[in-house]
């Protein structure tokens, strides 16, 4: 338990019980970081709340708590100081011996989950024939994060990307290749310019009453299995799937093609989905439709909401695969926590359909549902991200943009690095950087698209991380070019002792301790913000550290390999972090 929370959390809770009875057993001390080091390491607000409940004032409150308090081996004595703050400073042995034991740890202090999960993430959602533009950026890089740290944590998760590879839109889109020929069509489609193929085919059916007559007559026949018009069909998603694994490929996310269960592979299920609910009273016929209508949610004229389960028509809709969808993955996948990553202006329909299972029996303590939602991405003038004529912009042409601008300032920071090295960082740097502004923003806001800010050498940006890594790494192959082997295995973080004597030193260790509470927090709320800003305080920690305490030429061997074992902690936990994130960590930039 390298995070001392662990250790002051137990004894802060038995001296409340000690001082105030059982009953107030599980009130919560409310430990956190001291803002400031003059008020200690921690300190222990739950007086505020707790001399309320009592009816006391917080101060008496806060030290009847340290009358009670034993941080024997931890801390000095604890300070009560304002209202009814409680102070804890660590004791100097304490602090070396935990920074000492982390620096051993492979997994740098974060444990396994004690009760592992099962868990369904739905991410990044593309629709076939159609170009990933910037409004899958930020479902794609926030579901790949969340994988990572669950998968980190050990839970067992099940990757699902909701392709968009169904509806009445694909008969014009397969008369279209059709009248292309399959030849063509392969070419232009494989060379990644779907949003032309897509724009051709619509301007077609707006245009030319017959072929949207064709176009409606291949729904028919794709819906009723007709053999060619399948074969067409597999053929735009097996060349948009290519397309789509080159832009993850290009991202470093984790997504395959066996990740895949886009719409259609539901449509068999949809039926028996209809009759399950129907069956348990939940869908009934409401003009001519088949609709569940969840409790609680009434539109603007104050009538019930509903989920369209059937249509008039008898067809399916959207509403009825996501049923569908939920159905499955708590059935079939045996899933315990589904995740849905998907923009914000989705809420009310995941609320719906939340709601619905819950109905259904599918959702309840067990089986969990959450709509991990996030804003748009804003071009300069505040508004949704566009091209200077007004369309989309393509994700791919974006991250080309930021390579090559990182690409202009790895050349000119770093001459000496040959041609393949080069290009290497740009594109870590440049992917890095776009994925660290989206990621370090609280994903429910908005934020506005800036390559200048983002490729920006200091500040809370990817590239300020992977400096402070290539800086940490820097000092370790100095240090090893430096040393005799024996005082280079000294200092590789494995057999050295930590021994904290600087205030900047301190502020570190600190830092790096609070490394699995961040994670664990990160997995529990599903907000990768809350692991940057833990990355950036640690790189503006060993920053201080860095100008403050010399390393290479600290005043004693001691001094000098303890302060390479925390340097080595700091590059270890940044690279973990931006792992986690989906973000290289270049050796050399």
């Amino acid at each position: 338990m390298a995070d001392p929370l662990d250790d002051l959390q137990p004894r802060f809770s038995k001296a409340i019980e000690a001082a105030f009875g059982t009953e107030h057993k599980g009130a919560d001390p409310v430990l956190r970081r001291s803002a400031q080091p003059r008020f200690g390491d921690y300190q222990a607000n739950g007086a505020m709340a707790l001399g309320k409940a009592l009816g006391r004032s917080p101060r008496d409150v806060a030290s009847a708590i340290v009358e009670q308090l034993d941080l024997t081996g931890i801390a000095e004595p604890p300070e009560v100081a304002g209202p009814g703050f409680v102070n804890i400073s660590l004791l100097p042995g304490y602090l070396n011996a935990k920074a000492t034991e982390l620096a051993g740890d492979e997994r740098l202090g974060v444990r396994t989950s004690a009760d592992p999960e099962r868990v369904v993430v739905d991410y990044s959602q593309p629709n076939v024939a159609k170009e990933m533009h910037v409004g899958h950026l930020r479902s794609t890089i926030i579901g790949d994060a969340v994988v990572r740290v669950l998968e980190f944590l050990g839970h067992r998760v099940v990757r699902q990307n909701h392709l968009g590879d169904w509806g009445t839109n694909f008969g014009m889109l397969i008369e279209h290749l059709t009248d292309l020929g399959e030849d063509e069509a392969a070419a232009s489609l494989s060379l990644g310019d779907l949003e032309a193929f897509y724009q051709q085919a619509k301007a077609k059916f707006d245009a030319d009453p017959e072929f949207a007559e064709r176009a409606r007559l291949r729904v028919v026949a794709l819906q009723g299995g007709d053999p060619t018009t399948l074969a067409h069909w597999q053929l735009l998603i097996d060349l948009s799937t290519r397309y789509f694994s080159t832009v993850y490929d290009l991202l470093g996310v984790r997504l395959t093609k066996d990740d895949i269960a886009g719409e259609s592979f539901y449509n068999p299920m949809l039926a028996d989905v209809a009759a399950d609910l129907e069956t348990k009273g939940l869908a009934v016929v409401d003009e001519g439709a088949l609709c569940v209508f969840p409790e609680g949610f009434t539109g603007r004229d104050g009538r019930p909401f509903p989920l369209m389960v059937r249509k008039s028509d008898g067809g399916f809709g959207y509403d009825a695969t996501d049923l569908a969808a939920l159905r499955y993955r708590v059935c079939e996948l045996g899933a315990q926590r589904i995740v849905y990553v998907v923009d914000a202006r989705q809420s009310q329909h995941f609320a719906l359909l939340f709601k619905a299972g819950e109905m259904a029996g599918w959702l309840d303590d067990v089986h969990r549902a959450e709509h991990v939602a996030f804003g748009a991405v804003l071009g300069p003038d505040g508004r949704p991200f566009k091209t200077r004529a007004g369309g989309t912009v393509k994700l791919v042409a974006l991250l080309h943009e930021a390579i090559e601008r990182a690409g202009a300032v790895v050349a000119e920071k770093n001459p000496d690095l040959d041609p393949a090295s080069q290009a290497d960082v740009a594109r870590a740097v440049g992917v890095g950087a776009v994925k660290y502004a989206d990621l370090s923003n609280d994903r429910a806001k908005d934020y506005v698209f800036d390559l200048d800010r983002m490729l920006a050498m200091d500040g809370n940006t990817g590239p300020y991380l992977q400096y402070a890594h290539v800086r940490a790494r820097s000092i370790a192959r100095r240090a090893a070019a430096e040393s005799s082997a024996s005082d280079a295995a000294a200092g590789s973080g494995a057999a050295a002792t930590v021994v904290v004597t600087e205030p900047a030193e301190r502020a570190l260790v600190l830092q790096l301790l609070a490394l699995e509470g961040v994670v664990q927090a990160t997995a529990g709320s599903l907000q990768p913000h809350r692991l940057t800003t833990y990355l950036f305080e640690l790189a503006t920690a060993f920053t201080s550290f860095f100008e403050l305490c010399p390393v290479l030429r600290a005043a004693t061997a001691g001094q000098r390999n303890s302060r390479l074992v925390l340097t080595d902690l700091t590059a270890r936990t940044i690279r973990l972090g931006l792992e986690l994130l989906g973000i290289e960590a270049p050796e050399r930039m």
